[in-house]
């Protein structure tokens, strides 16, 4: 479906980009590939690795500012939505900055993608928008909602949106990963709470399933990729064995554990050999075969948590991860 295509990605320039463009360039040979950003100084640093590539495209503008999005998409096929204003504490301290982002930019990239034509739309969601206790969660939550109706808005034969949700992106930048790594000399590591709990995932991971879903897609689905969880503390002896661990605190907004589907979804959730998929509750469309495929529902109390899931990572498995790609950890 992506091949010889025209894709746009906003936010490119972040650490889904960098995994997804070159990914997507191997696989499927699009015709062009749109990185849409606000920061040139990313972006001139990501062309830098595409100058021989004529595919590769760059677009400065913000999701903010609809009439920029519109004038980009023309011609877009496909488009996966990946600005965001992600920091938890940021989000927090600078509330309305999030919105404008998250929820406004997400409405402007529905109407534009809507009137360009673009034949699909899949964005990045968090484990932080299920049963959200921070701005930044709030805030995706929201998002997921509107991609979700937008399927009402742009009609029968209009733009399809999906969703695709997943946790702790693994040595992404700002991530404890990294984070662990550059204090490693110090000899003591600052842990939250000995309980807390992360689901783990790796970028690669992250950008087949955003695959999956341009090609599953009906309209309205919610991805949810199944990944193993970590304690912060197994994280942490993983990064730096031997060093000591200071309890220093949950940060405001954030979680002991991450969820990824709450009860409230579970009516509507739908269990597939390597992901769940949340279907709209909307227009009964949760009951549409064509949208459940080969799904199994899940059970009426069913959660999908950080602490309670089925599929743990060792510290051996991490600290094997570690040793492959320490070039790029915290870089992307």
């Amino acid at each position: 479906m992506l091949g010889n295509s025209s894709i746009l990605i906003t936010g490119g320039t972040g650490s889904f980009g960098h995994t997804f463009v070159p990914m997507t360039l191997a696989k499927y040979n699009p015709r062009r590939l749109v990185i849409y950003s606000r920061d040139e100084m990313k972006q001139w640093e990501m062309a830098k690795l595409f100058t021989s590539d004529p595919r590769v495209r760059f677009f400065i503008g913000d999701v903010r500012d609809k009439d920029r999005l519109s004038r980009a998409l023309d011609g877009i096929d496909y488009v996966v939505h990946a600005a965001a204003t992600k920091i938890v504490p940021t989000a927090e301290y600078n509330p309305f900055e999030c919105v404008k982002t998250n929820v406004i930019g997400a409405m402007n990239l529905i109407d534009a993608c809507i009137d360009r034509g673009v034949k699909r739309v899949v964005a990045l969601s968090t484990d932080k928008a299920s049963s959200p206790a921070n701005l930044y969660g709030a805030t995706k939550l929201a998002s997921d909602k509107l991609f979700v109706a937008g399927n009402s808005y742009a009609g029968a034969q209009g733009t399809r949106f999906g969703v695709v949700r997943y946790g702790n992106v693994m040595g992404s930048r700002g991530s404890v990963i990294p984070f662990f790594l550059s204090i490693a000399g110090e000899g003591k590591l600052p842990i939250t709470d000995s309980r807390m709990t992360r689901f783990m995932i790796t970028l690669t991971l992250g950008v087949e399933l955003v695959w999956h879903a341009v090609e599953d897609m009906v309209g309205g689905e919610i991805y949810v990729k199944k990944i193993p969880s970590m304690k912060v503390t197994d994280i942490a002896r993983a990064c730096v064995p031997g060093a000591k661990h200071e309890i220093v605190g949950i940060r405001p907004g954030e979680k002991l554990h991450e969820q990824m589907i709450g009860t409230e979804d579970a009516p509507y959730t739908y269990e597939y050999t390597e992901h769940f998929k949340i279907l709209p509750a909307i227009h009964s469309w949760s009951d549409d075969p064509h949208r459940i495929k080969n799904g199994k529902r899940v059970s009426e109390d069913f959660t999908y948590c950080s602490d309670n899931n089925a599929e743990w990572m060792s510290v051996e498995t991490l600290q094997a991860w570690i040793a492959q790609n320490r070039e790029i950890v915290g870089k992307i």
